[in-house]
């Protein structure tokens, strides 16, 4: 377990799990094309206004399963990942506009998202740069927007073959979410429907808070 060590090689975390999915990312989209986060889009869009055309951040879109979702659904979605590969599917798949940027080295805009849906990505960032990359989504929603996260569980940081992960709880996610200004709306496990132990993703919903 890695929390809280300040000695992590945060270059060689950030290539190393960017080089797996980009020599991956035909069978990582074939595996992923066909899973179902209705359920996970339900909750993300239920904290959102109503028959208004929305402007959507899917940060580390993949090959861009749900970018297309959100644009089918007549919504402005755009797609940001690490992976130029990802990118590439993404745009091929949707056509639209698509950000290649890595999580740790983000240019957003202020104010330019009514949304921000991160499905199984956010825990490829270290528990030491957490906060800054939440405060950096933070301040590209705007007044009021959602960020939807959903995360492997657990309560332990480190490499798992090639990938780095940093897992939580509900209680942990919830300080670092509260700390950069969120507020909590929901959260779940998921599948649903199964006994806690045979649920190993955390879903939450926060708002956007302003900032003291």
């Amino acid at each position: 377990m890695l929390k809280n060590n300040s000695h992590v090689d945060l270059e060689e975390i950030e290539n190393l799990t960017l080089g797996h999915y980009e020599n991956n990312a035909e069978s990582f989209r074939i595996g992923t094309k066909d899973h179902d986060v209705s359920q996970n889009i339900a909750a993300f869009l239920g904290g959102l206004p109503k028959g208004k055309k929305l402007d959507i951040l899917d940060f580390g879109c993949g090959p861009g399963r749900d970018v297309n979702v959100f644009k089918q659904m007549g919504h402005s979605p755009i797609g940001l990942d690490g992976s130029k590969e990802f990118c590439k599917m993404t745009q091929q798949l949707s056509k639209c506009p698509i950000l290649h940027q890595k999580f740790l080295n983000l240019e957003l805009e202020d104010n330019s998202f009514d949304g921000i849906f991160a499905n199984a990505s956010l825990f490829h960032v270290p528990s030491l740069e957490l906060p800054r990359v939440l405060r950096e989504l933070h301040s590209a929603l705007r007044k009021g927007g959602i960020l939807f996260t959903s995360n492997p569980r657990g309560n332990k940081e480190g490499w798992q073959g090639q990938r780095y992960g940093h897992y939580m709880e509900f209680e942990e996610s919830e300080i670092y979410l509260k700390q950069s200004g969120f507020k909590i709306l929901d959260h779940y496990y998921r599948p649903s429907g199964k006994p806690r132990e045979l649920q190993p993703w955390l879903a939450i919903v926060s708002q956007r808070q302003e900032l003291k």
